[in-house]
Order: C-alpha cells, then structure tokens, then sequence
C-alpha cells in the first residue's frame, strides 16, 4: 500500500541555531538534488561543525575546530557535581539547558528522519553532536528528583565577553527540584534523551537502553512537580530564557517523543487525557525552544495504519478521523488535478492525484468492508452484514415495547456479548 511522508522544516530555533538547524534541515533533504548556485553538502558540513565550535569541557581528540581547546573543566564542582562538557550559547559562556536540550531534540530528529541523505561522512559528524548534548544531559541529570538546568550567571558572563578558554565569571550551577519545580526544561530533557535513543538504538544499544531509562525517569519528575522553571529560578534564566509559553507543551512533547521511542501505549494515552489540561490546541503558528505544539502536531500526525490498512488515530470513533482523511484526500486530488500538479513530500517521493485517489479509495472500500473479511463494517451494507450494532439508535432490535395494552412493561431481548461488533 502506498503511503505518504512529508515532513516540513521548522523555522525558529533558540539563539545559537537559529540559522544552523534550518540550514541543517534543508540540506539533508536537498543534498542528493543537483545543486543550483548552492552547495547543500557544504551547509550541511558547517552546520554541524559549528557545534563543535560551541562545545564545552575537555575537548576530545578528533575535534576539527582546533582552536578551540578545553574550558570550565570545574563547572559543577561548587555544587559537588560534575556538570563539565555540553554546549555554550550562542556568544556567551553561559550553559543554558532548556535550549541546549532542544537544540539537542532537533538535532536527534533530523538524524532520525533525515539522515539517511546525510552523505560525506556528516551523519557520523551530526551522531557526535547529539551525544556531546546527551552526555551532559545524562550529567545534569544524574541524581534522582534534580535537574542541574544551568551553569553560568548571565548577568556577570553578559557584561564580559570573552574566551571560554579565558572566562573568570561566576558558573553558579542552577537547579530544579520538587519544591523549585520546572516541567519546562525537565520535559524538553526528556524529550532530548527520548529522541537521542532512537539515534543510538542500533549505534549502541547499551547507551540508548540508558537514555530513554533516564527521559522516562526526568518525564515522571516534571509531571509530578507541575511548574514553570522561570518562576522557580527568575532572574537566573529571565529576560534570557523565560519560558513565556507554559511548561504544558514540554510535557506533551515529552510524552509525544518517549511514545516514540518506547512505543509505549501509556504515553500516548497520556497526550489523550492531558490534552485539555495542558492545551494541546493551542496555537500552532510558531515552533521553537519554548513553543513546541507545532512540532508536537507534526511528530504525532504521521500516519499510522492498522493492520488491515486502515488509517488509524488514537481516541474513540476512529471513523470519524478515517472518513474526514478521506474526504480531505478526494478534495485535494481534485484541485491538484485541475491545477496539473502533485504534491512534493521530499526527496525523489511525491504524491500524485491518482495517488491521493487510491489512498482515499482504499479507506472507503475498508469502511465497506470488502477488504480481508469478506463481511461488511458499515452496519446494513451489503449481505453479510454483522448481527449486532454498537450505535445507541439501532437498539430498537433490542429494546422492544410490548403490545399498547402495557406500555410500561417493556420486553428486553438478550443477546450474547460474544456475537461480533463492528469496527468503529
């Protein structure tokens, strides 16, 4: 059965990446076309390179900026623990966690569906960029019930600008906790862990076992502490990192990546029940380090199908999701093939009229029920019908008024619970 991908780029990213990650995100679906005045490959080769540039700690080996050299080699050390590595922020010297784990989700998200066009030996050059987020992400969150989300004072590192190399500011490190909570940044770490360990479920096993153990232990922390981390930390992280936005779309997000990871059923039922509490229909016209709905759309929109092809999403009357798809995949063919065109999903792939056409006819001929059963779904088509109905109005088989005479004696007709029922 044909199916459709499209996946579409975001557009605002925090400090540090803004350009870089968009840049990455275009090269990696651009870089097989032929080049028209652009070098993808190149983009694509700076972009991840300028991580390597913004790292921080003790420098490994095989680093290619070698200009750099190590720094805040001490960072954690005030607070008894080892907070050492991870990434500066755009031109400071100030370790923010909220951002750095977002950068960290994307960069995860970007391997995972697009690194397979990451040629030239950048997959393995983007790999290293997660885990160099991952493993101080793995450090900022070590201890049970704490999150280390900071190191650096903004104010003091903001009026000096200078080397990491050569930095003499305060690297005060900053912490959430059960009574500091910050659901915030804990389920954008969870999210960045979640993310990093499809990365890593077949580069090494051992190392993502212990990523999604930890996002599934940060998740827990940030949904049973519900708050925002700036009105726990304040002046640490405003006016540089509020989040303006509410925790309840990291939570969300959270959720959304660890089902991904996991393919636990638990996590999305979680996005299911939380949907209301926590806004997941709030506004979708921006996606960033502290906006994540649009990305949480887009994450859980990709289509799933059961297993006897028909378009499936979570919740009750799946129905009603599989016909309005199908209706909206007529519509559309039509105005493609008025308009003489198909739909680009990146890559070689597109989607044509005819294309769109099938897809919404092999819905329909389910709903029918002339596929796999040879019976018919929809109650009353057909011959082979179903003998029992689950809608409230076809009960009348089965709740029958006895003769006028006595009107308030009515007769039940038992059926067996065993009998088949249709798929809704």
């Amino acid at each position: 059965m044909a199916r459709i991908s499209c996946h579409l780029p975001a557009t605002t990213f925090p400090s540090f990446s803004t350009a870089l990650l968009f840049l990455l995100f275009v090269s990696t679906n651009l870089c097989h076309c032929a080049a028209r005045g652009h070098d993808y490959h190149d983009a694509l080769r700076k972009s991840i390179l300028f991580f390597e540039g913004q790292r921080s700690g003790r420098l490994p080996p095989d680093q290619r900026i070698r200009w750099r050299k190590d720094s805040a080699l001490h960072d954690g050390a005030s607070a008894g623990v080892d907070l050492t590595g991870g990434y500066y922020d755009a031109g400071d010297n100030v370790k923010f966690g909220f951002p750095m784990a977002f950068t960290t989700t994307m960069l995860s998200w970007s391997i995972i569906d697009f690194g397979k066009n990451m040629g030239g030996g950048e997959l393995g050059n983007a790999v290293r960029a997660v885990k160099w987020g991952t493993d101080y992400l793995l450090k900022a969150t070590a201890h049970d019930g704490v999150v280390y989300v900071q190191v650096g004072d903004p104010l003091s590192d903001h009026n000096c600008w200078e080397r990491p190399e050569d930095m003499d500011t305060l690297r005060t490190a900053y912490r959430i906790d059960a009574n500091h909570p910050g659901s915030d940044v804990a389920g954008e770490t969870a999210a960045a862990l979640a993310a990093a360990s499809i990365v890593f479920r077949s580069r090494d096993p051992s190392y993502s076992r212990l990523l999604l153990n930890r996002a599934i232990k940060v998740f827990e922390f940030a949904d049973r502490h519900r708050g925002a981390y700036s009105n726990s930390l304040r002046y640490a992280v405003c006016p540089f990192y509020c989040d303006v936005n509410g925790y309840q779309d990291e939570l969300l997000w959270g959720a959304a990546w660890l089902h991904k990871a996991s393919r636990r059923r638990e996590y999305r039922e979680y996005i299911v029940r939380n949907e209301v509490v926590l806004r997941a229909g709030d506004t979708i016209n921006e996606f960033g380090w502290d906006n994540k709905h649009a990305g949480i759309n887009v994450l859980l929109s990709k289509v799933q199908y059961s297993p006897g092809g028909l378009i499936f999403k979570a919740g009750g009357s799946n129905m009603q999701h599989v016909t309005s798809l199908s209706f909206l995949l007529l519509a559309y063919s039509n105005y493609l093939s008025h308009a003489n065109h198909a739909v680009a999903c990146g890559g070689d792939s597109s989607a044509s009229p005819a294309l769109l056409k099938r897809l919404a006819r092999r819905q329909v001929d389910y709903i029918l029920g002339i596929i796999h059963w040879e019976c018919r779904t929809w109650w009353g088509m057909g011959h082979a019908i179903h003998k029992e109905s689950t809608t409230g109005a076809a009960l009348y088989h089965l709740w029958m008024p006895t003769q006028p005479t006595s009107p308030a004696k009515p007769a039940l007709v038992t059926f067996s619970v065993q009998t088949q029922t249709p798929i809704y």
